[in-house]
């Protein structure tokens, strides 16, 4: 997992172009006019869905994990807690969803971080996460997960 403010976006370059095509439309698009729904980057190997939300209690939700995609989730406007963990010997709680590219694992996290506006955090497959939680009471936000497929 990493945890970051776009501004620093450059340092991750070299992690590859698939990247640096995520960090751009991060970048250079203006995310808070973008309506809900997907937005194709590179066809289905980068692809940027949009969605708002009130954030929850973690009481609701189960750390998940991908297999096909690695997540770039930015913050758009508000704050939200994400519950992380490694992905170790886990028994998920439901299967893994090929065709949704997800699976769920009922542990609690072993770390939270908060998410703010101006920042991101990478899920790469052998990171669990529980995004959409809370601060202190739920509020809305608007966040942009990128999806980069793995086999790039």
């Amino acid at each position: 997992m990493i945890l970051d403010l776009l501004s620093n976006a450059p340092l991750y370059y070299r992690l590859g172009v698939k990247f640096i095509k995520a960090f751009e439309f991060l970048a250079q698009t203006d995310l808070a006019a973008l309506e809900k729904g997907k937005y194709e980057i590179d066809g289905s190997n980068i692809f940027a869905i949009v969605n708002e939300y009130d954030t929850v209690d973690t009481a609701t939700e189960q750390m998940e994990s991908h297999k096909q995609y690695i997540d770039v989730q930015y913050m758009v406007s508000g704050s939200e807690l994400i519950g992380h963990d490694f992905l170790k010997d886990q028994q998920p709680s439901k299967a893994y969803d090929e065709a949704a590219d997800y699976q769920l694992f009922a542990e609690d996290p072993m770390f939270f971080s908060r998410l703010e506006k101006g920042m991101f955090a990478i899920f790469f497959p052998t990171d669990l996460h529980m995004p959409n939680i809370k601060v202190s009471t739920p509020s809305p936000v608007k966040k942009v997960v990128v999806k980069i497929a793995v086999n790039l």
